[in-house]
């Protein structure tokens, strides 16, 4: 689970217009998936594939294969390439699972400027639908704030790119 503030047990943004960070939300998922055995930011040791366009945020071996995990915490162009990574590993049977994590229309709104989101993600869902997969399944898990306070502090944003604008 990821709370905030930290060890609430639920998670509480602050409701400014585009006035929170997101990577301090993704390091305590990937965090945990490493405890539950995941590998954290590499690649599965493949040769000769183009999943070689960067680093997954966690990968962990099945009985069927390889499962990708991508956090996006970059912009929207960067939610582009993480799903084109993810779908030519598995058209080329690197993974067989490639989950994609992106906030919600209504999260969106309280993150930093211009993150990957579905709402501008959504129009591009029936063109990755007919991608040519033999065996695997893409997932865009869309999260959720549980509620918003004025009380709570604001998420920290990172110094790349536009992240303090």
């Amino acid at each position: 689970m990821v709370d905030w503030p930290l060890g609430s047990g639920k998670f509480t943004v602050l409701p400014e217009r585009h006035g929170n960070g997101v990577t301090p939300i993704k390091t305590p998922c990937t965090k945990r998936l490493v405890e539950l055995g995941w590998t954290g930011e590499g690649l599965p040791p493949v040769s000769g594939s183009e999943l070689r366009t960067g680093d997954l945020d966690a990968f962990r071996l099945t009985n069927l294969g390889y499962v990708g995990f991508e956090w996006e915490t970059g912009n929207i162009s960067s939610s582009h390439r993480a799903v084109n990574k993810l779908l030519l590993a598995l058209q080329e049977s690197v993974l067989i699972g490639a989950i994609l994590v992106v906030p919600s229309d209504n999260f969106y709104r309280f993150l930093t400027d211009r993150v990957g989101n579905i709402k501008e993600l959504r129009p591009y869902v029936r063109l990755w639908k007919s991608y040519p997969i033999k065996n695997g399944v893409f997932e865009i898990i869309v999260i959720e704030y549980d509620s918003t306070s004025p009380d709570v502090p604001r998420i920290s944003k990172g110094t790349d790119g536009r992240a303090l604008r």
